[in-house]
């Protein structure tokens, strides 16, 4: 016997179609025969949020969406000139691209604990969304509010939380029993913070000139397929096929500007302080393998954005100014935090900014890039520097809450400078150990961490001499 059919979620072709439709409607193809032809040979639309639809297609059905998957990727998209593709490309369309790094303020020991909060600060982002991730907006709130922790100001709980309420929206089935107040002891494996743990390991393999098919080799080397989700699978299924980047960002990937790229892209800020423009060029070639378009340009602001609150004198809003100044101005992307920024700024009831950022841009998938970062960003504003408001802040916008929650961490907690600024209740339970199925890296310190990062800071650029610009 065979048991039941084995689903590999985010690679059936007959789900890919649906995805690849939303996909084409968003940069610009025109799809409607394409999509008319599928819907009359029985296809489905894309499943809302999971990754793969039950049962599997018949074999004609499953033939048929190789074929539209190849013929989508052939229509002609519109205002390339808006959202350009390619380095060169997206450098010429940022006027405001920053061109020499900054300064460093303070000694290396403070860049130490600044990486070391930063860290902690992922982390801690990262646990406190993880039970509510794929839950909707409302069920988030009402968990909340049954547990008397509204507006979010803790660790999400089950105590006080009705059953029937529960029962309407659990908590993530796999983030449930490791990541609630009651529970937590140390930090379980996330993707968020396996991928800042394999960019350490390409730094250290390939220095700051890595080029994209390091980041594979690096890869097939130390990440499991298993740990891997959307853009990401596809592109580790594109390699084992033998496509090479950026074909493998490209080739039958509907997730190429999902929020995937963005999560890798903290270490390429962590180890550029004060030179955001570098960040934003690494953390480009990096995200090449997997994405394109708004995908590429989210990794690029989130790495820029990070080197500006790295370099120890900077504020939460000059970080997001120098984060939009590597993105294309006349892309959905920049809009969207341009957005989210607004929003922020004129709304005093920040529930209402995240209603109408949802109302925005609830055409896109939950885990696009787009309106992840429209709401990280409004996160960040609004939280103006302080840890705990930030990622609470994150984390109750709903949508992608354990990326968002890590992302926003990680800038807040370069922003407080020191682990002990973070604050006991949300570090104490990290219990300062990260597990990881990473390259023998399961059960390593953040304060390691932070002096591995460290030592990438002095790591030459290509075709320079070692050093690094700091005021003391």
């Amino acid at each position: 016997m065979t048991g039941s059919a084995l689903r590999v979620t985010w690679v059936q072709p007959e789900d890919l179609v649906g995805h690849e439709l939303r996909q084409a409607a968003e940069d610009g193809r025109d799809a409607r025969d394409v999509e008319a032809r599928w819907l009359a040979a029985g296809g489905l639309p894309a499943p809302a949020r999971a990754g793969a639809s039950s049962p599997p297609a018949p074999a004609g059905l499953r033939r048929l969406a190789v074929q539209l998957l190849d013929e989508l990727a052939l229509l002609p998209r519109e205002g390339p000139g808006r959202e350009p593709d390619g380095p060169d490309a997206i450098r010429a369309a940022c006027p405001d691209w920053p061109t020499a790094p900054g300064p460093v303020a303070g000694t290396d020991d403070a860049l130490l604990e600044r990486l070391h909060a930063a860290w902690l600060g992922r982390a801690a982002g990262c646990l406190l969304g993880k039970p509510v991730e794929k839950l909707p907006l409302t069920g988030i709130r009402q968990l909340a509010r049954a547990a008397g922790n509204w507006p979010l100001t803790g660790w999400f709980t089950a105590r006080g939380v009705p059953a029937e309420l529960l029962a309407t929206y659990p908590w993530n089935a796999r983030s449930a029993a490791t990541s609630l107040a009651e529970n937590i002891d140390g930090m379980p494996e996330d993707d968020d913070l396996n991928y800042p743990l394999l960019n350490l390991l390409l730094t250290q393999r390939h220095g700051r000139g890595f080029t994209t098919s390091d980041v594979a080799r690096v890869w097939l080397d130390e990440l499991p397929a298993g740990r891997t989700f959307t853009a990401e699978r596809v592109a580790y299924r594109n390699l084992l096929t033998g496509l090479v980047p950026p074909d493998t960002a490209r080739h039958r990937n509907p997730f190429r500007e999902w929020i995937g790229a963005l999560i890798r892209a903290d270490l390429h800020g962590w180890t550029h302080p004060g030179d955001p423009g570098a960040a934003a060029e690494q953390a480009a070639r990096d995200a090449a393998l997997t994405h394109s378009g708004n995908g590429v340009y989210a990794a690029m602001f989130a790495a820029a954005a990070v080197a500006r609150a790295a370099d120890g004198s900077s504020d939460v809003h000059a970080a997001l100014r120098t984060g939009l100044s590597v993105v294309p101005p006349r892309s959905r992307l920049a809009g969207a935090v341009r957005h989210g920024i607004r929003l922020a700024l004129e709304e005093p009831d920040f529930d209402l900014v995240v209603d109408s950022l949802h109302q925005a841009y609830g055409q896109y998938h939950w885990v696009h890039a787009v309106p992840n970062s429209a709401l990280l960003a409004a996160a960040l504003t609004r939280g103006d520097g302080d840890f705990g408001a930030t990622v609470c802040r994150a984390v109750s916008c709903g949508l992608d809450t354990d990326s968002n929650g890590a992302t926003a961490g990680s800038i807040a907690g370069l922003l407080a400078g020191h682990p002990d600024a973070l604050g006991a209740a949300w570090t104490a339970p990290l219990a300062g150990r990260l597990a990881t199925s990473v390259g023998g890296l399961d059960g390593i310190g953040f304060d390691r961490l932070a002096r591995l990062t460290l030592q990438q800071t002095h790591r030459p650029a290509p075709g320079t001499r070692p050093g690094r610009a700091t005021t003391r």
